[in-house]
């Protein structure tokens, strides 16, 4: 998935209007959106758009960000959305494996008594958002066979850190954040998973948003979250593969599958080890359109 948007899940309109947003994903969120007093009437939206949404073909994957463990309100929520289908939860304030394991099981039981297959939603957690999930960051892998990826946000690990600012006067993430970063990356490559980066706040600044997508396809990140529709055809532009990489990868894979027990093989006059033949198939992996969606290839 390139581009995956919030949207809050008390407004239908919003939630109609992202269906033709040209995002991979919408994230149905129950979270920070949505007001204490207003999360029973939220849960009731999200689950009537889940019924009418996922009936649709082509469709964007559709998750929902559920409220995190330590609310005491991920069970309500789970019992509003899971018999609507949902692709995936979105899991926030994750700390490492162990809370993916107790969201795996939540969603095990409801997935019995909905009459759905065992592992039908998938789990995104948000990995390093709060001091106690970086430490926690390298925990994730085998987890849960539903661990579809890892993001992570800097607002609530910001204010966890009682610190007054994530970025600097050029937009820039400051040290800490920057470090949470690197982990979400280094925790989703040791989990083998995708890795998607943070939302972008500024949504009028196109020219940042561009940067920092252009920065997270450089690191390794796969797609990004956005709080905006207007954010999303620059994600899934710069997300998308370019058809000069996509001829590389090809190149570089038929060279190895012309001769399966090398290491090293030359294309023009250049070399490429087993480790670029591992970096061409994760590009044509990303490929792939999420479930529900068109294909998105050049």
């Amino acid at each position: 998935m390139r581009s995956l948007l919030f949207v809050p899940a008390d407004s239908a309109a919003k939630l109609d209007k992202a269906m033709a947003s040209g995002a991979d994903a919408l994230i149905v969120d129950l979270e920070d959106s949505i007001v204490f007093d207003r999360k029973a009437s939220a849960r009731q939206s999200a689950a009537a758009f889940l019924k009418q949404a996922v009936a649709i073909s082509p469709r964007p994957s559709i998750l929902v960000r559920v409220n995190g463990l330590a609310t005491g309100l991920t069970d309500s929520d789970l019992d509003a959305v899971v018999p609507e289908r949902p692709d995936a939860i979105m899991l926030p304030k994750a700390e490492g494996g162990a809370s993916v394991a107790h969201a795996d099981a939540k969603l095990a039981v409801r997935e019995a008594l909905s009459n759905l297959p065992d592992g039908h939603i998938k789990l995104l957690p948000i990995a390093t958002e709060t001091a106690a999930g970086l430490f926690l960051a390298g925990t994730f892998t085998g987890a849960s066979p539903r661990l579809s990826g890892l993001t992570w946000g800097a607002e609530d690990l910001s204010s966890e850190l009682g610190a007054s600012a994530s970025r600097d006067s050029h937009g820039a993430f400051l040290d800490p954040y920057r470090l949470a970063r690197v982990l979400c990356l280094a925790a989703a490559a040791a989990a083998q998973v995708p890795a998607i980066d943070t939302v972008y706040v500024d949504f009028r600044d196109q020219n940042g948003l561009r940067r920092e997508c252009e920065e997270a396809v450089r690191d390794g990140f796969s797609g990004k979250m956005a709080i905006h529709p207007a954010q999303v055809p620059i994600i899934n532009e710069v997300f998308t593969p370019s058809r000069q990489a996509i001829a590389q990868a090809r190149a570089v894979i038929d060279a190895f599958a012309k001769e399966p027990g090398t290491g090293v093989v030359a294309i023009g006059g250049v070399m490429y080890d087993r480790p670029h033949l591992t970096r061409a198939e994760r590009l044509m992996a990303r490929l792939a359109p999420p479930r529900g969606s068109t294909d998105h290839s050049p």
